[in-house]
């Protein structure tokens, strides 16, 4: 009953700081503090002071702002004419034809940016224009654009997977590798809905000219510089000659060099690209600030552990605890961000999941995916919001349209139930640091 009533006052402070408008990070630490004055008798400033420094003086955190400000650089050039240019009349030919280009492209470019958003956007402002002007249909254009813009989050270098590894002390380059092959499955799911869409639909997509071979070879040279990236950072980590930080540093330098190569890098765009990795890094930082001294909060009043020990009385099954996470994390996503929901419960989920002898690489790309579905659910989905600027439609419209991406998002969890070695496989095959 004690628990009950300390679970309780946890939650209220915490629903009324963030209903007041306080910043997510502001309000995980007021949270924190309330209970640390409650219900235990240790110093709140000595302990959140402790706390504090041993989170954000991590190693492995340094891989966060590089991988933000690697992405930070590519959205300010001009990487998605030239992903469009060089997809386009590869994938002309298939059932869907250039609605592929929204999929393939956030595929591509989410090997460079570990934001949702930041994928959304950045192959929206091509495509969207671009498919309107050749007679596609809207609501598949943007349905199809918010799904595979969650790619962000789950195809490394992933910033959902490096709060996830920090928060739970797994290792960031087994997350990365981890998330390839789920992510070109989910990839693969979303590229098969349009094709059964467009052949269900075929009078509603405009005709493409069939290009040679030799015009088709030399599109694709667009799509060198980006594609030696992903080889570099992915495979630097694969094979164990670069840790994940030391192969964010090597995307910053290669993405630079991109930029230059175009003609995009200048003080200005440079300026911009590193106050905008500084602002996000800051809040991403502040917010796992607040989730480690909350998570030192709760541990003092035994809440975790006491739910654990519920959850194994209840004697649920891997998969039955699976389902209900699944509906739990869908829930709380349509009220918080992706990166929040991790940091606010992994304090009381990871004990459960330890104890339910759940593999925690395979479960933080569960987490992922779940997480890539409150990008798409309103009322706080990133994706729509990105969406709206951009087409100026309501939010609700554009997650009608989007519902059959969320739909197949639900059909990978049940894809990596029955076949876990999608997530287990590639880490286990790692060399060298981890």
């Amino acid at each position: 009953m004690e628990q009950l009533i300390e679970t309780a006052i946890f939650l209220l402070v915490l629903f009324s700081l963030l209903g007041s408008g306080v910043w997510i990070g502001l309000a995980l630490l007021g949270v924190a503090l309330v209970g640390m004055w409650l219900f235990t008798t240790r110093p709140a400033g000595d302990a959140m002071i402790t706390t504090i420094w041993t989170v954000s003086s991590s190693w492995t955190l340094t891989a966060l702002p590089l991988f933000i400000w690697m992405g930070e650089i590519l959205f300010r050039t001009r990487l998605s004419e030239d992903m469009f240019r060089g997809l386009a009349p590869w994938v002309a030919g298939l059932p869907g034809r250039l609605l592929h280009t929204n999929i393939v492209g956030c595929t591509i470019f989410a090997a460079v940016s570990g934001s949702s958003a930041a994928t959304c956007a950045t192959i929206g402002k091509m495509t969207i224009p671009e498919l309107a002007k050749r007679g596609y249909p809207e609501g598949m254009t943007v349905g199809s654009l918010a799904g595979a813009g969650t790619l962000g989050l789950m195809i490394p270098p992933s910033l959902t997977m490096i709060v996830y590894g920090v928060s739970v002390n797994e290792s960031i380059a087994q997350l990365f590798m981890a998330g390839i092959l789920p992510g070109l499955v989910l990839a693969g799911l979303f590229m098969g809905y349009v094709v059964i869409w467009s052949i269900l639909r075929k009078e509603t997509l405009p005709p493409e000219p069939a290009l040679p071979l030799r015009e088709r070879i030399a599109a694709a040279r667009s799509l060198l510089p980006v594609l030696g990236l992903i080889l570099a950072v992915l495979g630097s980590i694969y094979t164990g000659v670069a840790t994940a930080t030391e192969a964010a540093a090597l995307g910053v330098g290669g993405a630079l060099l991109i930029a230059w190569a175009q003609g995009a890098l200048s003080w200005e765009s440079f300026a911009e690209s590193l106050m905008g990795a500084v602002r996000t890094s800051c809040m991403i930082a502040l917010i796992l600030m607040g989730a480690a001294f909350l998570s030192l909060a709760m541990g003092f009043t035994g809440i975790p552990r006491a739910l654990a020990e519920t959850i194994a009385r209840l004697e649920l099954s891997p998969v039955a605890l699976i389902a209900a996470l699944t509906v739990f994390y869908i829930v709380l996503g349509c009220f918080l961000d992706g990166i929040s929901t991790i940091v606010l419960t992994m304090a009381v989920i990871e004990p459960m999941i330890r104890a339910a002898g759940i593999d925690l690489i395979w479960f933080g790309i569960f987490v992922v995916v779940v997480v890539e579905m409150a990008q798409i659910t309103p009322p706080v989905g990133f994706n729509l919001f990105v969406l709206q600027g951009m087409t100026g439609r309501q939010i609700t419209w554009i997650a009608r349209h989007a519902l059959p991406f969320f739909l197949l998002m639900v059909a990978m969890v049940g894809l990596l139930l029955l076949f876990p070695g999608l997530a287990t496989w590639l880490p286990s095959q790692m060399r060298g640091p981890s």
